[in-house]
């Protein structure tokens, strides 16, 4: 993490919040204690805002400074309204292309889909507040400054985007290994929303209980998946060929 997109410290990380700073995630010792610091709780819970407690070894990992016990990512970007993003989409009269990343932990698979959302046109990103990668140095390094040409916009879960898509007459589309249906079965022209899971677990129940249609990649190898960021560029491709073909 480059020292820009951090803060140190108690009173600084409150003062940013005040000042509206776009704040990803706060780090922050376990036992700690203090009037200022149960300051600093009430606020971040006001706002919602990411929170890690650590032990002190993390922190001191994170940074050599004086931290006092708490140390806060800076979003390099501010994120957007989903509902404003999907309106002026709508509203532009071209086919609307969204891309749901459900609890992505990686930053630098976000880095690397990020660059190839922008490379495909598509319209905005969505994560969920908590949970997920948050946009640091590396993300913006990996997304070769593409980060800072895609809109993002963060939810408080990923399950009500989708529900939000819908009801905008978007199609969502969950990429997942539990269905016999292929990427290749599926027609992509509509308005459409692709979502992508976590390195680990894949997507949530919920969610993909939730999407409207469930679409795996063929594999041939012994290996039984992709890493998601290429798994995300064959999914994101496809949706490219068929409609520049009018498939």
């Amino acid at each position: 993490m480059q020292k820009d997109y951090q803060i140190f410290g108690i009173r600084a990380v409150i003062e940013a919040v005040n000042a509206g700073n776009t704040i990803d995630k706060v780090f922050i010792q376990k036992g700690l204690k203090g009037a200022l610091f149960s300051e600093l709780e009430t606020l971040l819970r006001k706002e919602q805002i990411n929170v890690s407690h650590v032990p002190l070894e993390k922190l001191n990992r994170l940074s050599k400074k004086n931290h006092q016990g708490v140390i806060a990512n800076i979003s390099p970007v501010e994120f957007h309204s989903l509902e404003n993003l999907v309106m002026n989409v709508m509203e532009s009269g071209e086919t609307p292309f969204f891309l749901l990343l459900d609890q992505l932990s990686d930053v630098r698979n976000f880095g690397a889909i990020i660059r190839t959302a922008e490379c495909t046109g598509v319209h905005g990103i969505i994560v969920q507040n908590k949970g997920g990668a948050p946009v640091t140095a590396d993300t913006v390094k990996t997304s070769a400054g593409a980060v800072f040409n895609v809109p993002i916009c963060r939810v408080d879960h990923i399950k009500d985007a989708v529900f939000y898509m819908q009801a905008s007459g978007i199609q969502v589309i969950a990429a997942t290994e539990k269905t016999d249906d292929t990427l290749y079965d599926l027609q992509l022209n509509m308005p459409l929303a692709v979502v992508m899971g976590a390195e680990d677990k894949g997507i949530s129940p919920s969610v993909l209980k939730s999407a409207d249609h469930r679409a795996k990649l063929p594999l041939y190898g012994n290996i039984g998946s992709l890493n998601v960021s290429v798994a995300c560029g064959v999914f994101l491709y496809e949706v490219i060929r068929q409609r520049k073909n009018n498939l």
